[in-house]
């Protein structure tokens, strides 16, 4: 059987999990990153992300046999629609379907229709109303910029004076376009998990449960992040939970798209609350996360084409996924300063892996003219620990983290903590 060449699309900490993983398969012959980072560096070919036509004309001159797009922004600038008028195979859902993640009320509507469990809420383009209705409802509450802002665009208010000054933040341009409509929902108290789904437009096979810690500091403390670390499986998470899921959220989303004729195949991402009234949608992403991937595809056993293939030819049904069951964690290695301004140019040191157990995943990085491996975002590495139990997987990936030499990096000490304080480890 001939070889497949494959276009991983994205330069962050996903797309050199990706990498990493489709690189074991024996079905891919040629792997390009476009336009990757210092860890993808002997794939990587010099497109970005956001520029749809060169990467088309990319994929066309090297008949690149499957394109796996990995951040939000692409996908709602609707790549996808582009790659399959030209006959080309893509993983990832159309531009109407990516609006799930790229419009918060869009996807409350979705919500509300398929009769998702979620919060209530409501949908604000008047300061002057949005302000009232925060006046009206009190706190905690949850504000959220209605388009795309990389992560960051949701303020969850303690008080109503900090709810007021994040409306005042958010509808004053701090996200620019996108938080010219806001969506604003009461507040959902319990543990927050995230589910990612494979899918085909009809079919949904689930990930292992995932849960970030968004803040930058730890004891879930200060400014949200695009995510400083992940670890799974969490304690909590059951299979009878898995069902409930798949059942009342998942499932009722994939018909109503395709009912809709916007049918989604790619990652659908449910970022979930599991309140004491079962478990709540947050919000969609549409894509695979960072750094949740960073821990999932290492507990992956099967190989990962097979799986994004059928997705594109609807044949998720008769595919298998199987999955290893040891436990992952990811520390993120951030730039000082991080969340806010932040350093460029660091430059960092790896260690030798010795281990299976160990990964680094490169985010924020680049190869200096003179062949120093250097900083250039704000989540700059992914390291990632295996084993067979959280405590094991923690103690791995903060050994490897104490042997990466980065000057001044930022990372939470606690990832994990929530899973660490439950009876199971």
């Amino acid at each position: 059987m001939k070889g497949k060449k494959i276009l991983i699309v994205g330069s962050g900490g996903r797309e050199h999990a990706l990498a990493w993983k489709i690189a074991q398969s024996p079905l891919c012959s040629r792997l390009y990153v476009a336009p990757g980072n210092a860890g993808t560096e002997k794939w990587n070919v010099p497109v970005q992300a956001n520029d749809i036509q060169g990467l088309l004309q990319f994929a066309k001159g090297e008949a690149v046999d499957l394109t796996v797009v990995g951040p939000e922004e692409p996908l709602s600038l609707g790549i996808v629609d582009a790659f399959e008028a030209e006959g080309l195979t893509v993983f990832g859902p159309s531009e109407k379907a990516a609006s799930l993640e790229s419009s918060k009320a869009f996807a409350k509507a979705v919500m509300k229709e398929a009769q998702v469990p979620t919060a209530e809420y409501e949908v604000f383009s008047s300061l002057e109303k949005a302000r009232q209705y925060i006046e009206k409802k009190g706190a905690p509450i949850v504000i959220k910029a209605d388009g795309l802002a990389a992560g960051k665009g949701v303020i969850v208010a303690a008080s109503q004076e900090e709810a007021l000054q994040g409306l005042e933040n958010v509808m004053g341009g701090a996200f620019g376009a996108a938080g010219q409509k806001v969506v604003i929902e009461e507040y959902l108290e319990g543990q927050e998990v995230s589910l990612l789904c494979f899918c085909d437009g009809t079919t949904a096979l689930p990930m292992v449960a995932v849960q970030d810690h968004k803040r930058a500091l730890d004891g879930d403390r200060g400014l949200n992040t695009g995510g400083m670390g992940t670890y799974t499986p969490p304690p909590f998470w059951t299979k009878e939970l898995e069902t409930e899921v798949m059942n009342k959220i998942a499932l009722p989303t994939l018909a109503l798209m395709r009912n809709q004729g916007t049918p989604f195949k790619g990652v659908l991402f449910l970022g979930l609350m599991i309140t004491a009234h079962g478990p709540k949608l947050l919000e969609y992403n549409v894509r695979f996360g960072d750094p949740e991937t960073q821990v999932i595809l290492p507990v992956l056993e099967s190989d990962l084409v097979p799986i994004l293939e059928a997705c594109t030819q609807g044949r998720l049904a008769e595919t298998e996924c199987r999955w290893l069951k040891d436990t992952a964690i990811c520390v993120v290695m951030a730039a000082p300063g991080y969340p806010q301004s932040y350093a460029k140019g660091i430059e960092i040191s790896l260690p030798a892996i010795s281990s299976s157990q160990e990964m680094v995943f490169h985010a924020g990085t680049s190869t200096s003219d003179d062949g120093r491996l250097v900083s250039t975002g704000g989540r700059v590495l992914g390291v990632v620990g295996k084993g067979d139990s959280l405590s094991a997987a923690r103690e791995t990936a903060y050994n490897l983290v104490q042997r990466i030499s980065f000057p001044g990096a930022h990372y939470r000490t606690d990832i994990g903590w929530q899973g660490l304080s439950s009876k199971s480890n």
